[in-house]
C-alpha cells in the first residue's frame, strides 16, 4: 500500500487545479496546504497525494484505484477539460487492467485511473507501451 506521494511540479497551483479537476471523479479533495504543498485526501480520509513546487523531471506514472468504470470515464473527461492531454482513452487493457484510462497532466506527468476485476489479477500482466 502506498502512504502518499508527493510529486514535484514547476507550477504548484496550474497542478493543483489540474488534480482537483481530475481526481474529483475518484473522491479526492484537496483540503491541505503545507508551505507551497497541497494535500489531497481520498475517500477514506487519508491524504495519500501531494503536489509541491520543485523542479519537474522525468515524467512520472500515477495510477489512481477506481470504485467503477463510470468513474474512470469521468476521470478522463475531467483530466482533458482541466487541461490535460489524452494518453489513453479509457477502456478495457488486455493483460493488464480490466478498465483503465490515461492523461497527461500539465508536467507531461501519466496519470492513470483503474479498476481491478477478479479476473484481471488472476491474469499474468503484461508491460505497458505507455510513457
Amino acid at each position: 500500500m502506498i502512504e502518499h506521494v508527493s510529486l514535484r511540479c514547476s507550477d504548484p497551483k496550474a497542478s493543483r487545479k489540474f488534480y482537483e479537476r481530475a481526481l474529483k471523479p475518484l473522491g479526492y479533495v484537496c483540503d491541505l496546504k503545507y508551505g507551497d504543498a497541497f494535500g489531497f485526501k481520498d475517500e477514506a480520509g487519508r491524504h495519500d497525494f501531494w503536489v509541491t513546487a520543485g523542479e519537474a523531471g522525468t515524467p512520472t506514472h500515477l495510477a489512481f484505484l477506481a470504485r467503477t468504470r463510470a468513474a474512470i470515464d469521468r476521470f478522463h473527461a475531467a483530466a482533458l477539460k482541466a487541461g490535460g492531454k489524452d494518453n489513453g482513452a479509457p477502456g478495457p487493457r488486455e493483460g493488464y487492467a480490466a478498465y483503465a484510462a490515461f492523461a497527461f497532466d500539465p508536467d507531461g506527468n501519466n496519470v492513470e485511473a483503474v479498476i481491478w476485476e477478479p479476473a484481471t489479477r488472476k491474469r499474468k500482466r503484461t508491460p505497458s507501451k505507455r510513457k
